[in-house]
């Protein structure tokens, strides 16, 4: 058995840049690229593996007719999606609807609850987490007389900070960020605001009445755990583990064995390099270890983030 490694999928977006290609090394498709669909089953963007038995496949193919390699887990689709998200300019002003919601109103979708790990960023940096109003009301009525500069709820943010985004919270990265995020497996998003910019001379569609319908109020911050584990050569956290997933951050300098116990784990190299069970890994790299995979060996000078359901 051998950990499956992924090539990554590349978004073009109107906010983005080029850090994907600058720090990470990815042949990226212009200096406009927003997004890196790391670890994705999702029709939008469907990784190919990249070695071994099932290269050539698909991340989807794969679940459907290899759900072993997957502990068995029910469901029809894949149901995480991990990003690299390199934002040059803002980002809309969004939120994202539960489950229930986005059944009903966005044929039979996934809803998206998803958390951020700030990569890097700008010394001065901020970011767009929940809002100021007290109400449902409040919110109806900021959003329809554009109070956003009352609306909006902006804090600073430094590299190694963690946010938790669920349904109904109002989120925003802004210019000058590079985030790792994971997500439920969904590309459902409702722009509420868009700083009045144009996109090819129009401006971009907005969804504020189902907006309004899904932002929940008052906001409520979420607190980050600060559960860690520490041993010889490496220090783990625990950023969070709600109904989606489980988020862990390694910090990794030396040689060490884990065991992998979860139905699949996700892994993302985000800084430095070394090797897993003598293959050599750096940053950059996405692969999966599948179920029963047991236990592993970590070597060299990393920082991980994993993530498991």
């Amino acid at each position: 058995m051998e950990p499956i490694f992924l090539k990554p999928v590349f978004k073009q977006m109107i906010w983005g840049g080029n850090r994907l290609g600058t720090d990470f090394g990815y042949e990226i498709p212009g200096d406009d690229t927003g997004e890196c669909w790391a670890i994705s089953a999702h029709p939008n963007g469907d990784c190919q593996v990249k070695n071994g038995v099932y290269a050539g496949m698909s991340l989807s193919e794969l679940w459907n007719d290899h759900r072993e390699l997957f502990g068995n887990t029910e469901g029809d689709r894949f149901p995480l999606l991990i990003k690299l998200i390199d934002a040059r300019a803002d980002l809309s002003i969004q939120v994202h609807p539960n489950d229930a919601y986005a059944k009903e109103h966005e044929n039979g979708s996934l809803g998206k609850t998803e958390c951020w790990y700030i990569v890097d960023c700008d010394a001065d940096a901020e970011i767009v987490i929940g809002h100021h109003a007290k109400t449902h009301e409040e919110v109806k009525e900021m959003i329809e007389n554009k109070r956003w500069n009352e609306f909006i709820r902006v804090i600073p943010i430094k590299k190694g900070d963690f946010f938790q985004i669920n349904p109904g919270c109002l989120h925003a990265i802004k210019g000058g960020t590079l985030i790792l995020e994971t997500q439920q497996n969904s590309d459902i998003t409702y722009r509420v605001y868009d700083y009045d910019r144009l996109s090819n001379g129009k401006p971009r569609e907005l969804h504020v009445e189902k907006s309004i319908d899904v932002i929940e109020a008052p906001f409520v911050p979420y607190q980050v755990s600060a559960t860690k584990e520490t041993g010889a050569g490496y220090e783990r956290q625990n950023l969070i583990t709600c109904d989606f997933y489980s988020v862990d951050k390694l910090e990794l300098h030396g040689t060490v064995a884990f065991t992998q116990d979860k139905p699949f784990l996700n892994v993302s190299i985000l800084e430095g390099d070394g090797t897993i069970d003598g293959i050599a890994i750096r940053k950059g790299d996405h692969f999966i270890l599948p179920a029963e995979y047991g236990e592993y060996t970590l070597s060299g000078n990393m920082m991980v983030i994993t993530s498991s359901l």
